[in-house]
Parts: structure tokens; C-alpha cells; sequence
């Protein structure tokens, strides 16, 4: 029998704030953009109760709780508790997936034989908590949908125990905007349908779920019985992706060198937030005319965006062009990649964000290089391919065609 354990932790960024300064305990927390244009990326629960809530406009969120205490929060801080926390799952568990700063999954299958899966469980959180002084809940059920939602449940600072033949009368109350896959945009389309609790999904037909909502619908339907064969993916700390360039001919041109590698970094951020991923480590490669190779790395708190990361790319390469000898090749490589979509990025100007996403939404339609930084114009071919799904630009699949 199946065991996935859910953890998340609970209002990470502000407990990790708590945790340097307990003063802003019990009290409402804010943590993200400060200015009003910026946009809240945690809150407490004591916030919440004001209707606050992640990704809500800043502007908004003092005027629902003005004395609200606001935080511009630090990402480097974050990283190193949730590699803490990443560390004392590694050791107890088989099998673990990352899935954000603050998420992760456990297999614990098997373990039942020995100590029982709950007890575990248990253990594992409580040795967090002791370990990290940092609140933690987890949902514990026979697979990762029932699972999440459970933790959800749980919170704050709980647990929950989902047992075998149980998952679909634990599910029927809840609101369909419990299943993972629900978005607003599906929520309304539900709602506008009379379906608002997940029990009249499952007494639907699944074929009436395929007809409004497609394949979606399906998966909608299923996750909503309780169903989910989804495994824990093992997690990798050191996977990464990487793009090179050899020139035709050596060059010392320094404006040309930092105008590629400025695209280079531009067109691998936008595959990590295209597959969902941000990066914890920035490394740069060079090699002379006369084969010599030297690389350059920096770790930095989790990010997938372009004013983080580029910086970083040049600030590397500056400190490893000394010879001011004639380079051969040039590269980049974003490694110790986590999932995980804006979390930290929410910190930043919600304009800024608003740039990425439009940017992002040219280069799926148009191709990698429909909108690009001037500096890197140069940069004739970088990427060509989506490194985690393997599938083209959308011009370049419909040459293929």
C-alpha cells in the first residue's frame, strides 16, 4: 500500500522572520514589495484574517490591515532554511521530491512494516520543528493529491492522517478550489456550472467533466475521487542547464563577449520559468585560444529572474577575463535547480513581474528570441529547445511539421 506524506511549511518567509526577530510574533506580517506598487508574497495568519493574501497588491493589503508590520523580506535567509529543513528530510526518508522552497513530498511506502507510517511522519515533523524552530504541517494518504490537500487541512502547524478507503468522503465537503489544478479561471467556470464542492464533481459522469473541460476535466474528475498515480520524483539537487558558444573566430571584443552571455543567461532564465524551476547557483565557463578553460560559480538565494541572475553572469565573467587573451568559448550553467514558479520573485516590483510574464508569453508564441535585451543581439544561436520537456519553440516545431 501507497504512503506520500505531504509537508509545507507554514507561512515560511514570515516564520523564517520570526525566527531572527520575536517580536513580530502574534502580530500581522507582511513580507514582500514595500512600495505600492509591489505585491505581498507571505502573510500571517494574523494578516489573513484581514482578508490579506499572497500575491494581493501591496497598495491593497495596507489598506485592509494598516497596522500591518511590512518586510522586505530576504531570499537569502529563506534558502537557508529551507536547505536546512531539505537536509533533515534527506536523511530520514527513502524517497523525497522538492517541489518549492517551502514544499516537499515523501515516499514512505514499506516503512509501515517498521515503525508504522504515521509514527514516522510524525517524527520527521516534530524533529523539524525541534531542529529549525520553524512550524510545519503534513497531510499523510495513500497518494500526492489527497496528500496535499490534507496539509492544507491541517494548517497551521498540524497534521492529518488520511486513511485507506477514506479519501473520497474526506474530499466530498471541500471546495473544488481545494484540487491542486483549480485556478481562478476554473473556479468561476465551476462555480458558473452550480458545481462548488468537490462531492458534485464526484457524482458527475467523468465524461461530462471531458465534454466542458477536456483532458483537464479528466484529470479534474480523478484527483476529485481520489485518484492520483503520480510518483515522489527523487530529488536532484544538481540538476542543471547549460549553453555554450564557440566562436568561428577568437575574439577580444569585451562588448561582444558580455553582450552573448547576457543573451545566454536571458534565454536559460526564461527556460526556467518556463519549466517551472528556479536556479540556486550561477556558473560561467571560458576557454582561450590556446585551450585553456578556467569556470567561475556563485551560489545565490533561489531565483528565475533575469535582474538576479544576469548581474551575476557578468559580475563572474569580469572576475574571470584577466589574461585579456583571445577567448575561444564562452558559457553559462544554472544548476541546484528546485521547482518552483515566482515565490521569491514576488519580492519584486509587481510591474516588473507583469514585464516577465509579458515577455515570456512572445517567446511561446514567437520563438526563444522574438524579445530580447539590445546587448545581446549578437548572440545569433543560443537555445532551441525546451530542456525540460524536450519539445522546440513553437516556430521552430511548426517548420518541423
Amino acid at each position: 500500500m501507497k504512503a506520500i506524506m505531504h509537508m509545507d511549511l507554514d507561512t515560511f518567509f514570515v516564520s523564517c522572520e520570526r525566527l531572527i526577530d520575536s517580536r513580530l510574533n502574534g502580530k500581522p506580517v507582511l513580507i514582500g514589495g514595500t512600495s505600492d506598487r509591489g505585491v505581498v508574497a507571505s502573510c500571517s495568519y494574523e494578516a489573513r484574517r484581514f482578508g490579506i493574501h499572497s500575491a494581493m497588491p501591496m497598495r491593497m493589503a495596507r489598506q485592509l490591515c494598516p497596522e500591518a508590520i511590512i518586510l522586505r523580506g530576504n531570499s537569502g535567509i529563506y534558502s537557508k532554511y529551507s536547505n536546512n529543513v531539505t537536509e533533515i528530510i534527506k536523511e530520514a526518508v527513502p524517497i523525497y521530491e522538492k517541489t518549492s522552497v517551502d514544499e516537499f513530498y515523501a515516499d514512505l511506502s514499506g516503512m509501515d512494516q517498521f515503525f508504522g507510517c504515521q509514527k514516522i511522519a510524525s517524527e520527521l515533523r516534530q524533529k523539524i520543528i525541534h531542529e529549525t524552530g520553524l512550524p510545519i504541517s503534513f497531510g499523510l494518504s495513500i497518494n500526492k493529491t489527497v496528500s496535499k490537500i490534507a496539509t492544507g487541512e491541517a494548517k497551521p502547524n498540524n497534521e492529518i492522517n488520511i486513511q485507506h478507503g477514506t479519501e473520497k468522503p474526506f474530499l466530498a465537503p471541500l471546495s473544488v478550489k481545494k484540487i491542486p489544478m483549480v485556478g481562478d479561471a476554473t473556479y468561476r467556470s465551476l462555480c458558473n456550472l452550480g458545481v462548488k464542492k468537490i462531492k458534485t464533481i464526484q457524482e458527475m459522469p467523468m465524461e461530462v467533466m471531458e465534454r466542458v473541460f477536456g483532458k483537464n476535466g479528466i484529470s479534474m474528475w480523478k484527483k476529485a475521487n481520489g485518484i492520483d498515480n503520480s510518483p515522489v520524483v527523487p530529488y536532484q539537487e544538481r540538476k542543471s542547464i547549460s549553453t555554450e558558444r564557440t566562436f568561428d573566430k577568437d575574439t577580444i571584443d569585451v562588448r561582444k563577449l558580455e553582450g552573448i552571455l547576457t543573451a545566454m543567461a536571458e534565454n536559460l532564465i526564461f527556460q526556467l520559468r518556463r519549466g517551472n524551476k528556479l536556479t540556486a547557483c550561477v556558473t560561467v565557463k571560458l576557454r582561450y585560444s590556446d585551450f585553456q578553460t578556467y569556470t567561475l560559480q556563485k551560489r545565490i538565494p533561489y531565483s528565475a529572474s533575469d535582474h538576479t541572475i544576469i548581474p551575476v553572469v557578468l559580475e563572474l565573467y569580469r572576475r574571470l577575463y584577466q589574461r585579456r587573451v583571445l577567448v575561444r568559448l564562452i558559457g553559462v550553467r544554472l544548476s541546484h535547480l528546485v521547482e518552483g514558479g515566482h515565490q521569491i520573485s514576488l519580492f519584486e516590483d509587481s510591474n516588473m513581474i507583469n514585464l516577465y510574464q509579458a515577455m515570456d508569453k512572445i517567446r511561446d508564441r514567437y520563438g526563444d528570441r522574438a524579445i530580447m535585451r539590445a546587448s545581446g543581439m549578437e548572440a545569433k544561436s543560443i537555445s532551441r529547445w525546451n530542456p525540460f520537456t524536450g519539445e522546440p519553440p513553437p516556430l521552430l516545431a511548426n517548420r518541423r511539421r
